[in-house]
């Protein structure tokens, strides 16, 4: 995009504003009509439409986040996993024949110190797994062989303490490597792809097989105090039963947490000019007093820091070249949706070199270089907005906007023709909040407006329910 050749408004508006119909007629995942056996519709036709209001972007930003799979606590996983794999392909691919014995068992507390410290000083936010089972190693609520109760307990409560407050928590299901049997808690004694979490497990399962299975590795992580809005899945799992995950996921950690709006990542998009916009899937009840969903989020890059294997990282120039002009995460920046970068712990780590922790810096500098409209976010934080975004109907009255939103959302925006009367106020019940003018789009923060030009835009903390935001006397 030649972004000199529009005026500031207009290069603010193509930035946040993402029409809901297209981005869902651009997901397959958005297809289709119901979940199957479970009557829960996934089609835009009943969701809310609202032609004369505008949802931007959260305070009218591009939400970025970092997506980390294959992280867990002290096993460095994939020196685990790795004679795992190979042991289903029969030594056949090479892919899983490297000298993994030469690479440490453990990824140390005080790497995970040293880089939840960055990611509180850059304000960098996103989601990090925790494998509960990592590689059959041993569970998290109970003793991880070769390392002390002492330094499990250290090292679970530095997650819990450090990590937390910007990242989302998600079991990467239960081990990344083999299924396990919950009856027993131990694998199967099948070792083929039919029995791998990895590969063919969940084809041809219902969604409450596959929910267990989840609220297992769930229940796990609950035991140590880590809370769960989402899952992240293991390489090829649940791809072959996608209604089933979704019903799944939305059953399994409403059940084991209690959470509103469960949200999965599972897939990573790179292709140019393909949305990578989240999906609400699996809607029911929005007239009701139950409303539920839950939002698939997808990554829109490549693993460019080192991979699980640690193999050659491509570098920070994928993401965003030096000059700031170029790669991946520019091109969707410039899109206005959400660039959620990926990266794998044991590639982040790399053995100790610590090369993708490097890349990663190195590119949060250029994003921060280059941009001055973006919004760091945990998955949880997506999913909520979206899930508001879609579902809030949302009505042009008299004296203003009324609000009926299944959730509630605390940096709500949205824009509408024409200018207010008197200041805008949010009004919920007997609460009256009048917003604060700022002077500038990407000044909006909860509780203030702006005008520009002809239209009006808002940012609002949106109660569940019913509200009005009062424009007019």
């Amino acid at each position: 995009m030649n972004r000199s050749s529009f005026s500031a408004a207009s290069r603010f508006f193509s930035l946040v504003r993402i029409d809901r119909r297209d981005f869902l007629r651009r997901s397959a995942l958005a297809a289709g009509a119901c979940v199957a056996g479970s009557g829960i519709a996934q089609t835009a036709d009943e969701r809310p439409k609202n032609p004369d209001v505008t949802v931007l972007n959260p305070r009218g930003r591009v939400p970025v986040s970092l997506i980390i799979d294959d992280s867990t606590v002290l096993v460095n996983l994939n020196r685990f996993a790795m004679p795992q794999f190979d042991a289903v392909h029969r030594g056949a691919n090479p892919i899983y024949q490297r000298n993994w014995r030469e690479w440490p068992a453990e990824i140390p507390d005080s790497f995970v110190r040293r880089f939840a410290e960055w990611s509180a000083e850059n304000g960098v936010k996103g989601k990090y797994s925790v494998v509960p089972f990592p590689a059959c190693v041993g569970r998290l609520d109970r003793m991880l062989p070769g390392w002390s109760q002492q330094d499990l307990s250290d090292s679970i409560k530095l997650v819990r303490e450090a990590m937390l407050p910007n990242w989302d928590i998600h079991p990467e299901m239960l081990t990344h490597t083999r299924i396990i049997d919950t009856k027993t808690g131990h694998p199967f004694p099948e070792v083929s792809p039919k029995f791998m979490e990895n590969w063919e497990w969940t084809t041809g399962r219902s969604a409450d097989e596959i929910a267990e299975y989840m609220a297992y590795a769930l229940r796990i992580l609950k035991n140590v105090g880590l809370p769960c809005e989402g899952i992240t899945t293991p390489g090829g799992f649940g791809k072959k039963a996608r209604p089933q995950m979704i019903e799944a996921v939305y059953q399994a950690v409403h059940e084991v947490f209690g959470t509103e709006i469960p949200n999965y990542f599972t897939d990573l998009w790179t292709e140019p000019g393909k949305s990578v916009a989240p999906v609400v899937q699996g809607v029911a009840g929005l007239d009701g007093p139950n409303p539920r969903c839950t939002v698939y989020i997808p990554g829109c890059t490549g693993d460019w820091t080192g991979g699980w294997d640690c193999i050659t990282p491509a570098g920070a120039d994928k993401f965003i070249t030096a000059d700031g002009q170029h790669g991946r995460m520019v091109d969707v920046i410039a899109s206005g949706e959400p660039a959620l970068m990926f990266g794998h712990w044991t590639g982040i780590y790399f053995n100790g070199y610590e090369l993708g922790f490097k890349i990663f810096d190195e590119v949060v500098q250029r994003l921060r270089k280059r941009f001055d409209n973006l919004v760091w976010m945990k998955l949880s934080e997506i999913a909520r907005y979206w899930a508001a975004r879609e579902l809030t109907h949302i009505d042009l009255v008299a004296d203003g906007l009324a609000f009926r939103a299944p959730f509630a959302c605390g940096d709500f925006t949205l824009r509408w023709k024409g200018a207010p009367s008197q200041a805008p106020t949010l009004i919920a019940g007997d609460s009256h909040t009048e917003l604060k003018q700022v002077n500038a789009p990407l000044k909006l923060a909860p509780g203030t407006w702006c005008a520009d030009g002809e239209y009006s835009i808002a940012c609002v903390a949106l109660p569940k329910g019913e509200s009005k935001l009062r424009t007019a006397s």
